[in-house]
């Protein structure tokens, strides 16, 4: 089944009882039994509801994986990975990392004893250097958040299975769309499906995906024990958004090819990072494991200070300043005081993110709207 087909039908099925073709919305707590122990498969919410076990299946699917599990957020699906650690366990991941997850790694997770190595993965032999008794799982993101580094997930996967490592891909930027690191060798695939899944910033949600049945297990305890799962209403908004995933990222992509190209010999703009320039570090890394490159794009500023930057990241009429990616909507992110402000300035500006860098998520408007819209806010 091709990847459209997949995102219109994967677990779901017209309602058996009024033939209704989209999921229905179960807003329920709890489920009658027959007997004690004698159920339809459902018992509470918490663990399990029909919508949501609906987008489970259809999110497994889009991975390429055996199973799936929703969470009430991306940070909600990453706390559940890390819980599989115990005290005194070593994490290896990359350098350039979404401020949510530098955060819950170095703020919660450092503080129970789970040791976390901020390596530039762009060279994979580097992993090999801190590999001991107590590595227990790689984190990695791929393109990364914010300055779109691209890591090879395949050679990476080589490295972590010789070391009997767990891999865990956070597939947000790329959407499994354009990219699916369980065909690559991952482990676990992560997404924050309040991004492109979602597609219309209406939701908040995360994700995990696997084929390992004693992992899924092992997770689902958690995932069920802990509680951060999402509700129907959530659920049946994330299948909604599915459904047209594979439109929205063919758009998101050439609107994002455009803008680049823009960006890239204007005077104002001093870098511009975007895995689709063939003068990428590792262009060919993202042509072989990616289908296209997104519409995800970092700027530097030319000569522009904290003030200047602030003046133009708020001086656009199409784009809107704020937190997130992903939508249908374009959105200009200034990562240093947005969705990197809990990373240090000194730790964020060794890999780039500096104060006068901005993210922005390339929506599906008209791109003559986007052309005009940054030249105005440039200028």
């Amino acid at each position: 089944m091709k990847f459209g087909t997949k995102a219109i039908h994967a677990g779901q099925h017209p309602d058996p009882t009024t033939g209704a073709v989209m999921t229905p919305i179960y807003q329920t707590s709890t489920y009658a039994q027959a007997a004690p122990g004698d159920n339809k498969g459902y018992e509470y919410s918490r663990g399990t509801n029909p919508t949501r076990k609906a987008l489970e299946d259809c999110l497994a699917a889009l991975e390429n994986a055996k199973y799936g599990l929703a969470f009430s957020s991306g940070m909600g699906a990453t706390d559940a990975v890390i819980k599989l650690l115990s005290p005194g366990d070593e994490v290896i991941t990359g350098n350039d990392l979404y401020g949510g997850s530098y955060r819950i790694f170095t703020k919660i997770f450092a503080g129970y004893g789970i040791t976390f190595h901020f390596l530039d993965l762009s060279d994979p032999t580097i992993i090999e250097e801190y590999v001991n008794k107590n590595t227990k799982l790689v984190w990695i993101e791929t393109p990364t958040n914010p300055t779109m580094q691209v890591v090879d997930i395949e050679a990476i996967a080589a490295i972590t299975k010789k070391h009997e490592l767990t891999l865990v891909v956070d597939n947000t930027f790329a959407s499994p769309y354009l990219q699916n690191p369980m065909d690559l060798g991952a482990d676990i695939v992560m997404h924050s499906v309040t991004k492109y899944i979602g597609g219309h910033s209406d939701l908040v949600m995360g994700a995990l995906m696997m084929n390992d049945e004693d992992l899924y297990k092992r997770l689902w305890f958690i995932y069920n024990a802990c509680g951060a799962t999402p509700g129907p209403m959530d659920s049946f908004l994330a299948l909604r958004g599915i459904k047209t995933l594979h439109l929205r990222m063919k758009a998101h992509c050439e609107n994002g090819r455009a803008v680049a190209e823009f960006l890239k010999t204007h005077p104002k703009v001093e870098k511009i990072y975007w895995p689709g320039f063939t003068d990428h570090p590792n262009h060919e890394v993202a042509k072989k494991q990616m289908r296209d490159f997104g519409g995800m794009i970092s700027i530097v500023l030319k000569d522009a200070d904290l003030d200047e930057t602030f003046r133009i990241s708020s001086n656009f009429k199409v784009f809107t300043l704020a937190e997130s990616l992903g939508g249908v909507e374009s959105l200009i992110n200034h990562p240093a005081t947005m969705t990197h402000g809990s990373i240090p300035k000194e730790v964020r500006e060794k890999v780039g993110v500096v104060d006068n860098l901005l993210r922005i998520s390339v929506g599906v408007e008209d791109i003559e709207d986007l052309l005009e819209d940054l030249k105005n806010a440039l200028s």
